[in-house]
């Protein structure tokens, strides 16, 4: 799914005056939960061999595709950060991956580790259900995306940053950033890359493509 050609970092936006910024959001690697379809939220499970290479590979694109980034952060869960360190690793990174708890993936309550077929909705957008099970809901999962990726793209040193974090967070800011009307995808490939601009001035995010590295 491709919104648009990705230019390299550091090129003109499409006023072709004003430079944009650039964000790559990467979502994790394949998990053990991921290969057993249970919930994984807030919990955690290792990177299998495939998610692995789906990180080298993702690693792999941005390098080729000129991305030099001046940040690197990560959800704080382990198998993003386990992603973020080969994704530093192929872009030859030598500054530190820095924990961002803001794009960390939703709460799912009482379903966390469960199966896929015990959630009473959709798990790529539950939209405020999983609340009353003591989960997140759409709204304030937005809202710390919003803010962890505005915040991390409006340094002042900062024109390429890279952020790993997961399915359900990766789908919600997408989907808050599409033009209106617009549907936004289903379900997100692991190692998926994500690439926006973001007019600092506007203060706003484009989704320019969506791509599978292994694909």
């Amino acid at each position: 799914m491709v919104f648009r050609e990705v230019c390299r970092h550091g090129l003109s936006g499409r006023s072709g005056v004003a430079l944009m910024k650039r964000l790559y959001l990467v979502r994790h690697g394949q998990t053990e939960f991921n290969l057993v379809r249970r919930v994984q939220g807030r919990c955690d499970s290792s990177l299998t061999e495939l998610g692995v290479r789906q990180a080298h590979a993702a690693g792999a694109w941005l390098r080729e595709h000129g991305a030099s980034p001046d940040a690197m952060v990560s959800s704080p869960l382990g198998r993003a950060l386990a992603t973020a360190r080969v994704l530093a690793d192929e872009l030859g990174f030598i500054g530190e991956v820095l924990p961002e708890p803001r794009i960390i993936e939703r709460s799912y309550g009482r379903f966390e580790e469960g199966p896929f077929s015990e959630l009473p909705c959709d798990v790529w957008d539950p939209g405020e259900e999983l609340v009353a099970h003591g989960g997140e809901g759409n709204r304030a999962l937005r809202i710390r995306m919003l803010e962890g990726l505005r915040d991390l793209m409006g340094r002042q040193n900062v024109r390429c940053a890279v952020a790993v974090s997961h399915g359900s967070a990766s789908r919600q800011f997408i989907a808050m950033n599409l033009p209106d009307g617009a549907p936004a995808p289903g379900r997100l490939p692991n190692c998926g890359i994500f690439a926006f601009d973001y007019d600092e001035p506007a203060d706003s995010f484009e989704l320019l493509s969506i791509t599978d590295p292994l694909a």
